[in-house]
């Protein structure tokens, strides 16, 4: 099974893409982030055209997160236990964002728990956005660890955008994040702390690169990138890892998102 994570920045915009990605790189399962855009207003039908079952969540022209399968879909979820709310002003009522959608895929016997997942920005250390984003990941690592203690042979993994640095040289200058998220000490703990329910990051080990290219400032061209895209596999899972790449060919040329596809093969 080839399986994909991308933040695809728009799925509106990059659906062409989208389409050549999934046909050149033989992709059976794609997890996207930042589609922006309801159910209503997906491309399904270029989707399903090409031989994929789809799984949507979006509630407007922000977030949003969406599955493509070609090997199975089935017990699609919207949210994980405890995933906590987000008041955009002090006038609104907190929304449960379109963050976090959970899927198996998989034929029988190689079945596969997915969670596409887009993992609150922070913003600015001081913001409230930062603490809702530490708060975010701790109530996901914690249904993490009671999907793995209830099922600890559970093949899961959970994928995506995790707007964390967890190493210095994830970022192409410390000295450009003083002060800054992403790579700050409580943001890098809450991403290791998966290994203690459980998980383990795979792709590390196997590709090195960046995964993400800020379009202004040319930063693409200069690889002033970060590593902020990550496949956290459960045991069962990352015994079945053979392979990991990052796919820089789609953040260049014309219509890019600012993210490159990360791609795994399980045996």
């Amino acid at each position: 099974m080839r399986l994909a994570t991308w933040n695809v920045n728009s799925i509106r915009t990059r659906i062409d893409r989208v389409l050549g990605f999934l046909e050149r790189e033989d992709i059976d399962v794609l997890a996207m982030q930042e589609i922006k855009c309801k159910p209503e207003q997906f491309p399904h039908q270029a989707l399903e055209d090409a031989g994929y079952e789809l799984a949507v969540h979006g509630l407007d022209q922000w977030n949003g997160v969406a599955i493509a399968s070609r090997v199975g879909l089935e017990e699609v979820a919207t949210g994980f236990p405890g995933q906590p709310a987000w008041a955009k002003d002090e006038s609104a009522s907190p929304v449960v964002e379109a963050r976090a959608l959970g899927a198996t895929v998989g034929a029988a016997g190689q079945q596969v728990r997915l969670w596409s997942l887009y993992v609150p920005n922070g913003r600015e250390l001081s913001h409230p956005h930062y603490a809702y984003k530490l708060e975010w990941l701790a109530a996901l690592r914690q249904a993490t660890g009671q999907w793995l203690a209830a099922e600890p042979e559970l093949a899961l993994a959970l994928v995506g955008d995790w707007n964390v640095a967890p190493l210095d040289e994830d970022v192409w200058d410390m000295g450009s994040f003083a002060g800054a998220t992403h790579v700050s000490a409580p943001e890098r703990a809450a991403f290791a702390a998966f290994e203690q329910v459980g998980m383990r990051e795979v792709t590390r080990e196997l590709v090195d690169g960046y995964t993400y290219w800020d379009y202004q400032q040319l930063r693409f061209p200069r690889n002033e990138g970060m590593r902020i895209d990550f496949v956290q596999a459960s045991a069962a899972l990352a015994a079945r890892v053979s392979g990991a790449a990052i796919d820089r060919f789609e953040r260049k040329g014309k219509g890019a998102s600012d993210h490159a596809p990360v791609i795994v093969t399980l045996r």
